[in-house]
């Protein structure tokens, strides 16, 4: 793996203003998701409805990010002079923890037999959402190496315990993976996608082919009776492969705007690719529809296509006329995302393992639970400020 010389190593706050965006929706419709009569147009569409509304968006957005940010934190470690081994150790480490952690937000929320468990499954879910803080929290250079050492390895334990006081509802001890939540997705994709990534050195060409093996075999594994589809093996490399295919979009438009010695007025082979998804996704639809829950490839590349019209107008807002002020609410959001990811669960946790009733249900319905989920998602940002300010951030 070679250093990209051409690529822009300085911070782009376009793409940490797409990041703020996208945690300040996902807060915002995550809290919906819980709020009754609401239009359909503010909830993830059904399996079956062949359709897609902004809330579908939302995870294939934090999947964009991840691989426009890939570039560069590849560029940045070579240009450090990590070593090979050093980057992948980093690599799969990142990649495990997220899969860890999102195989224990996955349990708390359903498959286990509350009267066999020693401990309520609320107290299980505020500990299995409440550890990775610990665990991942970014301590200052002078923060007592003893206490931190406390802190990390204690919550280590404490996850380790919660795999054996967990009883599923078939009467087996232990957690299983039912699906791999958010997190796990998000860490398979970046793990699938920086392996080839590394592989090819970051060379556009093989990159832009990745995104099309993607694509084909998200479509195979569709078909009943093909190859992929019949091998346990195949589909489960296909199944993570169709969220990859957007993380290979992103790294393909970072690449297309930053790899290069002088950026153009007009980037005319990234609004070419965003055409070109458009396309794919619209051709396909025919076969597969468009379903976030089926994981179709109409509804990543329809997914793609709107990430990237949406960031290359933050990039004209942004970098080119320079208008960056307004950011400043969504950004303590893009400086700790896993931080104020996890944060709602532990306190939905919280509020479940001692029995408190803090938001009237009058705010769980209709136009006021609308309203309530954009104060709580404003909420969390302010939290995040603090956070950020006390030096509580997570770093995987």
């Amino acid at each position: 793996m070679k250093i990209k010389e051409n690529l822009y190593n300085q911070r782009i706050i376009s793409i940490d203003a797409l990041r703020g965006i996208t945690i300040f929706v996902m807060i915002f419709v995550n809290e919906l998701a819980s709020v009754k009569n609401v239009p359909q147009w503010m909830k993830h569409m059904p399996a079956e409805a062949d359709a897609m509304t902004f809330v579908d968006v939302v995870f294939p957005a934090f999947l964009f990010i991840v691989g426009m940010s890939v570039p560069f934190a590849f560029n940045a470690r070579l240009l450090k002079g990590d070593s090979a081994k050093t980057i992948w150790t980093h690599t799969l480490k990142r990649a495990l923890a997220l899969i860890v952690i999102g195989v224990f937000m996955v349990n708390a929320e359903y498959g286990y037999d509350a009267s066999k468990m020693i401990i309520t499954p609320a107290l299980w879910g505020l500990l299995a959402y409440a550890m990775p803080i610990p665990i991942w929290n970014k301590y200052a250079k002078d923060f007592p190496i003893w206490l931190k050492n406390t802190l990390q390895y204690g919550g280590m334990l404490v996850l380790a315990a919660l795999y054996f006081l967990y009883v599923q509802d078939t009467g087996e001890t232990g957690m299983t993976p039912k699906w791999w939540g958010i997190l796990g997705l998000i860490g398979w994709a970046y793990l699938f996608t920086v392996v080839y990534y590394w592989l090819v050195s970051g060379k556009l060409g093989a990159m832009i082919l990745f995104l099309v093996i993607c694509v084909l075999v998200n479509s195979l594994n569709l078909i009943e009776g093909s190859l992929i589809h019949q091998n346990s093996v195949l589909s489960f490399i296909a199944g993570h492969l169709t969220h990859a295919a957007v993380v290979t979009a992103g790294v393909i438009i970072s690449l297309l705007f930053f790899d290069r010695k002088i950026a153009p007025k007009i980037n005319w082979p990234v609004i070419g690719f965003a055409v070109l998804f458009l396309v794919t996704g619209y051709l396909l639809r025919t076969y597969f529809g468009i379903s976030k829950i089926k994981g179709t490839p109409s509804w990543t590349m329809f997914s793609a296509a709107i990430c990237t019209v949406l960031f290359y107008f933050l990039y004209w807002l942004m970098e080119i006329k320079k208008k960056t002020k307004w950011s400043g609410f969504f950004m303590p959001a893009a400086a700790n995302p896993l931080l104020i990811y996890i944060l709602p669960g532990v306190i939905y946790y919280f509020t479940l393992a001692f029995n408190l009733h803090i938001i009237p249900d009058y705010f769980r319905e209709g136009v006021p639970g609308i309203i309530w989920s954009l104060v709580f998602s404003t909420i969390m940002l302010l939290v995040m400020k603090i956070c950020n300010r006390y030096k509580i951030q997570l770093h995987l």
